[in-house]
C-alpha cells in the first residue's frame, strides 16, 4: 500500500487469500468493515499506530495469522473483528478498549494467551466462544457483565474467577467448556444469572464462594 494512503475501504482486501505479507502506511487512520477478512494465507500485518478503533470483522477468517499487534492508541474494536483467526495464539487487548463486542475473537482456536486492561467493563456474545486452546484466564476485576455463550467452547478451561464487580452473567456463559472443574465467585451471586451457564462443563464441576456472600441458597443456584 502506498504512502499517502489514509484509509483502506471497506472489503478492500476481502477474501484475497494468496496475499501473505502486508504493511499498512503510518498515515492510515481507518480501516473498513471486513477489509482483510478471509485472506487466508496473510502470516504478516501491521496496523499502524494512528488507528484508534477496529471494524467490524476486518480480520475475521484470517485463520493463517500467527500474530498482531493492536496498538496501545485503540480504544474500540467493533464485533467479529477477529473471528476465527485460528493461528493467533495471543492477544493483548489496549488499555483505552472497555468493551469486548460480540464475537471479536470467537473461534480463535489456537489462542492461548489473552492480557485485557483493567478499565474493561463487559464482554460480549460469543466473545471468546470456542477458543479451544485457552487453559486459563484473568478476568479484570471491573467487569460487571458477561454476556450470552461468551467463552462457551472453551474446551481446555480447567478453571475462571468471577470478579465480584460482575452482576449479569449471560446464557451459556461457559457451557461447553468440558474441563472447566472450579468456578470461584469473588463477590455475591449476581443479580442476574441465566439458563446453562455451566451446562456440559467437567462431572466434578463445583461453585465456590465466600462464606459471607449472598445470594447463593437462591433457586437460581439450584443444580449447581
Amino acid at each position: 500500500i502506498p504512502d499517502g494512503v489514509t484509509s483502506i475501504g471497506s472489503y478492500a482486501f476481502g477474501g484475497c487469500s494468496g496475499l501473505t505479507s502486508i504493511t499498512i502506511p503510518d498515515g492510515v487512520t481507518s480501516i473498513g468493515g471486513n477489509a482483510f477478512s478471509n485472506c487466508r494465507g496473510l502470516r504478516s500485518i501491521n496496523i499502524p499506530a494512528g488507528i484508534t478503533s477496529i471494524g467490524n470483522s476486518v480480520f475475521s477468517g484470517c485463520s493463517g495469522l500467527p500474530n498482531i499487534t493492536i496498538p496501545t492508541g485503540v480504544t474500540s474494536i467493533a464485533r467479529a473483528a477477529f473471528r476465527d483467526c485460528e493461528s493467533l495464539t495471543s492477544i493483548t487487548i489496549p488499555d483505552g478498549v472497555t468493551i469486548i463486542e460480540d464475537s471479536v475473537f470467537s473461534g480463535c482456536r489456537g489462542l492461548t494467551s489473552i492480557t485485557f486492561p483493567d478499565g474493561v467493563t463487559s464482554i460480549g456474545y460469543q466473545a471468546f466462544s470456542d477458543c479451544e486452546g485457552l487453559t486459563s484466564l484473568v478476568i479484570p476485576a471491573t467487569v460487571s457483565r458477561i454476556d450470552d455463550y461468551a467463552f462457551s467452547g472453551c474446551v481446555e478451561l480447567t478453571a475462571i474467577e468471577i470478579p465480584s464487580a460482575v452482576n449479569i452473567i449471560g446464557t451459556g456463559a461457559f457451557c461447553g467448556c468440558a474441563k472447566l472443574n472450579d468456578a470461584v465467585f469473588r463477590g455475591d451471586a449476581p443479580n442476574l444469572f441465566y439458563s446453562y451457564v455451566f451446562d456440559d462443563t467437567s462431572p466434578g464441576f463445583t461453585i465456590s464462594y465466600r462464606s459471607r456472600s449472598i445470594g447463593f441458597t437462591s433457586p437460581t443456584w439450584n443444580g449447581y
